[in-house]
């Protein structure tokens, strides 16, 4: 059987097409959510890409992810909860100058996790690094341990609760990529 040049480029359009397709069509499954009852599990694994080349100056994203998880302050940058914050880095030889936001890495091997005393600290199988509030004592060992300064305590009492996300004061929380 001998094929011509018409019908070649057709039949590789058409496997370039498939091969195309077929990737997004399994991410698509993929990033479908799972009822709460499921378990996660080690076949996908989380993540957040933030492209910085399209980053401006704003706190967008920080405002946004506040709003979302309840996460309230009172004006005081030092002590007030900060799931993802903005960072200014600048190159003294070239003086250029941008803003990244900052956040949990969900870490592969999470340093919070190893020494956290009482195992709140925890990552899931699907790789997302949470504290279980519950049995977090707030001693901040994983505030210490954090290369990334990604956790904050609550110093204060909380308010404009989530149900679906609840703080607590005495607690450490960081950023859950929301998984609620």
């Amino acid at each position: 059987m001998s094929i011509n040049r018409r019908q070649f480029i057709g039949i590789s359009g058409a496997a370039v097409a498939a091969a195309a397709l077929a990737p997004e069509l399994r991410l698509i499954d993929l990033a479908r959510a799972r009822s709460p009852e499921e378990a996660a599990t080690s076949l996908q694994r989380w993540g957040m890409l933030i492209d910085i080349s399209k980053c401006s100056d704003c706190d967008a994203c920080v405002t946004a992810c506040h709003e979302e998880n309840g996460v309230t302050g009172h004006n005081r940058p030092a002590t007030d909860p900060q799931w993802i914050r903005k960072v200014t880095l600048k190159d003294n030889q070239t003086g250029y100058v941008q803003t990244l936001p900052v956040m949990c890495q969900h870490c592969e091997e999470p340093p919070c996790v190893d020494v956290c005393p009482t195992g709140a600290s925890f990552r899931r199988a699907d790789g997302i690094v949470l504290v279980d509030k519950h049995i977090c004592i707030g001693c901040r060992y994983c505030m210490m341990a954090c290369p990334y300064k990604a956790r904050s305590f609550v110093h204060e009492d909380t308010s404009n609760q989530k149900t679906y996300a609840p703080r607590g004061k005495g607690t450490v929380e960081s950023c859950t990529l929301c998984v609620h």
